[in-house]
């Protein structure tokens, strides 16, 4: 057996990582090494397929929806995009407990069958006679009930990893997230060109058009991943140092095996980790739901152009984060992610504050009837309607500014479009830190032992705030306007940054905790 030291992914994205020296000594066999980076890559592409998943249909359900049932509405259309993350929320503590104390393999197996199953039945919502909205209601539970193999994926990678190498596999992994979630629609437009009618393999009863291929797409490429899981993935499991642990996933027997080190994991540190998790992915999810009626109240944007220029921004904040997360790597290893946490936090708060409505200049008004023309903000679907609308919709340009509905309109100040950009600049910055520090900081505070059940519960935290977070907003906009969401969105991140500051000693990662290694600067 050669003596090699495990050096953390400092290579490009996804490329090639080589055994190199450490501070510390690590037997592990170079066919070890290689078996269990080639097993990480694996699920760093599931992650990647797992959100390509969620985004690769959302710019079209809403016209599909109304296509397949004319009965559906868009409080209807809140319940269809809310299903995915409650799919998610449900499953991802089952899937996690279940990696706990059976190969992995079985667990992510059956989470993409059941989401390649739900997308075959998405492509297949048009033949019933009837009830057509639900049975795609259906589809998208079960796409998101697939997707709670994010808890194992992560899991594993915390499991698989030494500290050193931990928060690097991570942020890859946040970047494969981030990737297939800009990827997703850029896949759905190239789908559009084959139009709303595309072929009928009537034998059957497939149709391939604009709303179904992308759906097909997927199940292809769920098969295609379940085949490579079947055949690369293996299990691995090391200790904070990178030494081979023994526990109840590991296929075979090994002379070089480790004792875990014994302790209590900090629950109070769980706890808190769970709730920064949640206020980070509330905070986002809020901000990507009021990013369309803000620019059409604020700019007087016509939903097309709201589409537009909107699918610019995020696709931007989509790239912004894909580059953050690369350069977490080096910035964890200077200040240590308690400190990257709290300044993520300092940012998104700063990002918030600047988007509050000053001076004297105010939006447009609408004084006409706009019961078909704008955004009647009353529901979670109608508030994100205009992501849905085609040019083809309306024959003529409805009237565009802030709706009188909204009595704030007339007495609250516009946010101007440079202050708006810089804002939303600050809070991607912000959000892609915090984000992958909250859960590396997580895995970490864990340790060594099983984390298959409370990263499950960290999933379904974060579903759990995609789900309440554009119900928060939608209400507090409508009623009482940016300035009162904006303030109490500050307000809830002021509380968050205090929470690190009381429970900053206690989140350090276990072995720290148990005086196993050195405490990382932060």
């Amino acid at each position: 057996m050669a003596d090699l030291g495990v050096q953390s992914e400092r290579e490009p994205f996804l490329g090639e990582s080589t055994p190199g020296s450490r501070e510390w000594d690590i037997i592990e066999t170079e066919e070890h090494y290689k078996s269990r980076w080639r097993s990480i890559r694996i699920l760093y592409l599931t992650m990647f397929l797992s959100s390509v998943g969620f985004s690769i249909v959302i710019m079209s359900i809403w016209p599909y929806l109304q296509k397949i049932d004319q009965t559906a509405d868009t409080s209807f259309l809140g319940w269809v995009i809310a299903a995915f993350s409650l799919g998610q929320m449900v499953a991802s503590p089952i899937f996690g407990w279940w990696s706990n104390y059976r190969p992995r393999k079985e667990p992510l197996t059956v989470s993409i069958f059941i989401s390649v199953t739900a997308n075959c039945l998405y492509a297949y919502v048009h033949v019933p006679a009837s009830h057509n909205k639900y049975y795609m209601l259906v589809a998208r539970g079960l796409v998101g009930f697939g997707a709670g193999n994010v808890a194992v994926i992560r899991s594993y990678i915390a499991g698989a990893t030494s500290l050193q190498e931990r928060t690097n596999s991570m942020a890859n992994t946040s970047a494969c997230q981030a990737l297939g979630f800009i990827l997703g629609p850029v896949f759905q437009t190239c789908f559009a060109l084959i139009g709303e009618k595309g072929v009928t393999w009537d034998t059957i009863q497939l149709q391939i058009n604009m709303y179904t291929a992308p759906v097909l797409l997927g199940a292809f490429l769920g098969v295609l991943n379940i085949i490579l899981i079947l055949t690369i993935l293996r299990e691995h499991h090391v200790d904070d140092l990178g030494r081979q642990c023994k526990n109840i996933n590991f296929e075979e027997a090994s002379t070089e095996e480790v004792q875990l080190p014994q302790g209590n994991i900090d629950h109070v540190a769980v706890v808190t980790t769970n709730v920064l998790f949640f206020v980070v992915l509330f905070i986002f999810a809020l901000f990507e739901t009021i990013l369309t009626p803000l620019t059409m109240d604020m700019y007087a944007w016509t939903p097309e152009q709201a589409v537009l220029y909107d699918g610019i921004i995020l696709a931007a904040l989509g790239v912004e984060a894909v580059i953050i997360f690369m350069g977490i790597k080096l910035l964890s290893k200077k200040f240590g992610e308690r400190a990257i946490l709290l300044g993520g936090l300092t940012i998104v708060w700063a990002g918030f504050f600047i988007l509050l409505p000053w001076g004297n200049q105010f939006p447009k008004v609408q004084w006409e009837d706009l019961h078909n023309n704008s955004i009647p903000n009353t529901t979670f679907g109608e508030i994100i309607i205009t992501l849905w609308r085609s040019p083809k919709e309306d024959h003529s340009e409805g009237p565009t500014g802030c709706p009188m509905a909204q009595a704030w309109c007339l007495d609250t100040p516009m946010i101007h479009l440079a202050q708006f950009l810089t804002a939303a600049v600050l809070i991607g910055i912000g959000y892609s830190s915090c984000n992958v520090m909250s859960y590396t900081l997580y895995s970490k505070i864990l340790g060594p032992s099983p984390q298959g059940v409370y990263m499950g519960w960290l999933t379904a935290s974060g579903s759990a705030a995609r789900i309440l977070g554009p119900v928060f907003i939608s209400q507090v906009y409508t009623s009482w306007g940016p300035r009162w969401a904006f303030s109490l969105v500050c307000g809830i991140v002021v509380l968050t940054i205090m929470l690190v500051g009381v429970a900053y000693r206690r989140l350090v990662a276990f072995s720290v905790r148990h005086g196993g290694i050195q405490e990382e600067p932060s």
